[in-house]
Order: structure tokens, then sequence, then C-alpha cells
């Protein structure tokens, strides 16, 4: 079973972070239901304002087994010559989960620490998901990565992110051979290169598929179809929502 962390009233100091919409990076503001504009929105909540805000960076104890396997990872780069300042860019504790974000150039070597390293042994990749954030300037693609330890039943995360004038990312095959297929759906979907995947071609559209079809700013299009009667036109000849 895995060892949950201690909350901010059971002996960390109260360090958890606060929730998202009272701390974090603002990356974004929405206005209206469905972010529409130039009276667009229908909803009725036109006047409704948000916030999109990533969770900021959690500051120790972390609780629980987190400081564990922080301090192991830190401890087992620093004996490999690389200062874990340069590799891990901030270490985020949000909804009981562990995240590390690691810059893009040190993905590999970290991952491998984390498979290899004895007290960490966190040796299957249960998948990448690709993420678009376009209001996260130079960083607007984002690869999470699903760590799981058997030896010690723990879960974390790692997470990359990349802009997306150069959306290059090392492939993480040769450490988790299983990421080979998540890495092509990533590619396809989301236009993330992962730099060393033994053979990264789409796997879902076709091969001449223009553009990638989750990314936040990709076109709806679609055709018209008649229904009973009625002309529906395509999506993106309806209402714009942004």
């Amino acid at each position: 079973m895995t060892e949950n962390p201690t909350n901010g009233d059971e002996g960390n100091g109260g360090a958890v972070p606060a929730p998202r919409d009272t701390g974090g990076e603002v990356i974004r503001v929405r206005k209206g239901m469905f972010g529409a504009n130039n009276g667009g929105d229908t909803s009725g909540y036109g006047g409704l304002i948000r916030t999109v805000t990533l969770p900021g960076a959690a500051s120790r104890p972390y609780g629980g087994w987190f400081d564990e396997v922080a301090d192991e990872l830190e401890g087992a780069l620093e004996e490999q010559d690389l200062l874990p300042a340069n590799a891990i860019e901030k270490t985020v504790v949000d909804r009981d989960e562990l995240t590390f974000h690691i810059a893009r150039e040190h993905l590999v070597q970290v991952a491998r620490t984390l498979r290899d390293d004895p007290a960490l042994r966190f040796e299957l990749c249960t998948g990448v998901s690709g993420v678009h954030f376009p209001g996260d300037q130079s960083r607007e693609l984002h690869a999470v990565y699903h760590l799981r330890s058997l030896t010690h039943g723990r879960i974390i995360r790692l997470e990359v992110s990349a802009p997306d004038s150069d959306p290059h990312i090392p492939s993480l095959v040769a450490v988790y051979p299983t990421n080979d297929w998540h890495e092509r759906e990533a590619y396809d979907f989301f236009g993330l290169v992962f730099d060393g995947h033994p053979a990264l071609t789409r796997i879902m559209m076709p091969d001449d598929w223009q553009g990638f079809p989750q990314r936040k700013d990709y076109p709806l299009g679609g055709i018209a179809v008649e229904y009973k009667g009625a002309q529906i036109p395509a999506p993106d000849q309806r209402r714009s929502y942004s």
C-alpha cells in the first residue's frame, strides 16, 4: 500500500501548497464560460473571469516519503557530478502528488537514476501524456511521465516543458521501453518530437495529416452534414468559441 504524505496539520509545518486558486503561477485569464469573445457567449456567464493557474513550487518538508525520495534523487545526481538545481527546475506537491519538473536536457539521466538507484527503484513508466498550455510562454508544450516503484509501492511524476518553436524532448524508450507507443501518440496529437525514438511516426492520424489535433489552438474543422432536412454547418463555421 502506498503511504500518503502528511498534510499541513500532521507534522510538516503547513508546507503543503495552498489550493491553486490562491497560489501558484497564473498563465492565463479566461473570460466567460467558454472563453468566447465578440459577444459569442450564450451561456449567461459572459462576465465570469477565471484564471488558469499552475501549482507553484513546494517548500520543505514535503511530508511523508516525499522528502525521502527527493533527498535520494538529489544525492544520487550529485554523485554523478550533476547539480540537482540544474536538473530539477522545481518540485511540486499538489493534490497529494509529487512532481519533479525536469530540464529536458537532463531528462534521460534523471529517469535512469530514478530507475536504477536502489533507494528509488521506479522500475515502471506507465506512459507519457502531452499537454498544451498556449499561455505558458516559452514552455507551451508539456510532457508528463508517470513513474511507479514496484519495490517501494510509490508513484511520482516527471514533467518536462518545451516551447512551440522548439518542441524537442529526449526519448525515454532506451530507459523505459514501454514508452515506445506512448511517445508516438504524444507526437501524433501534440507535435512533441522525442529525439532518439526508434520510429517516431504517426500512430492514429494519417501520415500526411496536417497539424496536431489535441493542441488547444488547433482549428475544429469538419464537414457540413444534413440532418432531417436541415443543414448543419461544419464546426469551424458555427458560432466561434476561443
